[in-house]
């Protein structure tokens, strides 16, 4: 007999299909909320169990439904994040995810998940980043936006105002991954491996920054680090002291190239994401919380689009 759950009296044996239909926007649009891998699976787990004590005969859209719980607990969440976030120790970076290797075909979706684009998002208000994300990323209109949020129309537009404003005034170039940026990373690895300053140098911009969060964990440097020659010589320091005998590997995280530290035993150090802008390296995000390294295994599928039921 076919198992088939009931809430109230209404069957209902496809909840759970629909929603993992669903999953690899809704959890793109929890990530962007909130930067953090953990916590977006751990909204899409509350909104799930909304899910399924909802009447599917009072849901026109499940795809706009969906998204409705999911921002409203990303909101939730967020709000209780930021004030835990406050009293980080040194840097704050996002939770960095595994992306496929063709990913960066969507450049709107690479670059809304990228390092620079989540750290501009951290600056903006719970509600701003909502409507940011949902109209500006996942194509909603403000009217949409407004039922989502449950605000009027004139004030997610005066909010729309003010975020676009702000996300453009910090907005950073954004470069997908590329043959010739690999290139470069290798270069760079080899450099920073064998202390060759001056290939350093030559593939470091003279404006870049070293950025890196520990969480008051593992060592990392508390602010960041500007300048070609102050990078260079911390990296070099770092791979002769606390790096020296780890090994690396490439991949892809947040849309942008990435160098993973790992132990003689395994165990994963560091991954450090390499933003480059014409073939020189203008920012390295080095995350080494061993809180936010936890799924880094785990390629992640991001969508901007989902079925209209």
């Amino acid at each position: 007999m076919e198992d088939r759950r009931v809430v109230g009296e209404v069957r209902r044996g496809d909840d759970a299909e629909a929603f993992d239909e669903l999953r690899p926007l809704l959890f793109t649009i929890a990530y962007e909320m909130l930067g953090s891998a953990a916590d977006a699976e751990d909204v899409l787990q509350d909104s799930y169990l909304r899910w399924r004590e909802t009447d599917p005969e009072t849901v026109e859209n499940t795809r706009g439904y969906l998204t409705q719980i999911v921002t409203r607990q990303s909101l939730n969440r967020l709000r209780s994040l930021r004030r835990r976030r406050e009293d980080y120790m040194g840097a704050w970076l996002p939770e960095p995810i595994r992306m496929e290797h063709d990913a960066s075909h969507d450049v709107l979706l690479a670059e809304s998940v990228s390092m620079a684009m989540l750290l501009v998002l951290e600056t903006l208000g719970p509600t701003e980043r909502a409507v940011f994300v949902l109209s500006e990323v996942f194509g909603h209109s403000l009217v949409e936006v407004a039922g989502m949020i449950g605000k009027s129309d004139t004030t997610v537009r005066q909010i729309a105002h003010r975020a676009r404003e702000h996300v453009r005034a910090r907005r950073k170039r954004f470069q997908p991954d590329s043959d010739t940026s690999r290139a470069v990373i290798s270069q760079f690895v080899r450099a920073a491996d064998t202390g060759d300053v001056q290939t350093l140098m030559d593939v470091l911009a003279p404006d870049v920054v070293q950025i890196s969060d520990g969480g008051g964990k593992v060592h990392a440097a508390l602010r960041p680090i500007s300048g070609a020659a102050q990078v260079a010589n911390f990296l070099i320091r770092l791979a002769r002291t606390s790096m020296a005998d780890m090994r690396a590997e490439f991949g892809i995280f947040n849309a942008l190239p990435a160098v993973l530290l790992r132990s003689a035993d395994g165990r994963l150090d560091s991954v450090l994401m390499v933003e480059l802008t014409n073939d020189r390296i203008t920012t390295l995000y080095a995350v080494r919380n061993p809180d936010k390294l936890h799924s880094t295994d785990t390629v992640r599928t991001l969508r901007r689009d989902g079925d209209h039921r």
